[in-house]
């Protein structure tokens, strides 16, 4: 298996158990952002993950698509997770560049956290709909 399938793999049934074996594909000084955090070194990036767990119910990663060429990757993904009881589903996409010992050392991930996140909850999803029938094109 190469390494942005055994990457895929863990993801695919990351628990709060299996965040022990985040150096086994992460670089210590990695970098990750996404639309919440941007931050250096594995006990930040685990840091994510933990807090991941504790404000979500049953969140799992689904991949989808895979483009691998050398150090890069880029994968698109459905993250479904439980929020108070309601169902969310974010689509999104990662790119991740690896060391030469195929260590991840960037992982960028891509989302619209106002399309995907807080257009579904109920006070901002009435603001994000207005903004939206504000802003765009009347075809």
């Amino acid at each position: 298996m190469d390494k942005v399938s055994k990457v895929m793999a863990w993801y695919a049934n990351l628990s709060s158990s299996t965040l022990q074996d985040l150096p086994m594909f992460y670089a210590i000084n990695a970098k990750f952002k996404d639309p919440f955090n941007e931050v250096t070194g594995l006990a930040s990036i685990e840091a994510i993950f933990v807090h991941m767990f504790k404000t979500t119910q049953h969140p799992r990663f689904i991949f989808f698509d895979k483009v691998q060429d050398g150090r890069h990757a880029f994968l698109t993904w459905h993250f479904l997770f439980q929020l108070n009881g309601k169902d969310y589903t974010v689509k999104g996409a990662s790119h991740l560049i690896f060391n030469e010992e195929d260590f991840i050392i960037e992982h960028r991930d891509y989302w619209d956290a106002a399309e995907e996140l807080w257009a579904k909850l109920p006070v901002l999803g009435v603001f994000i709909e207005w903004l939206r029938r504000k802003f765009s094109t009347k075809n």
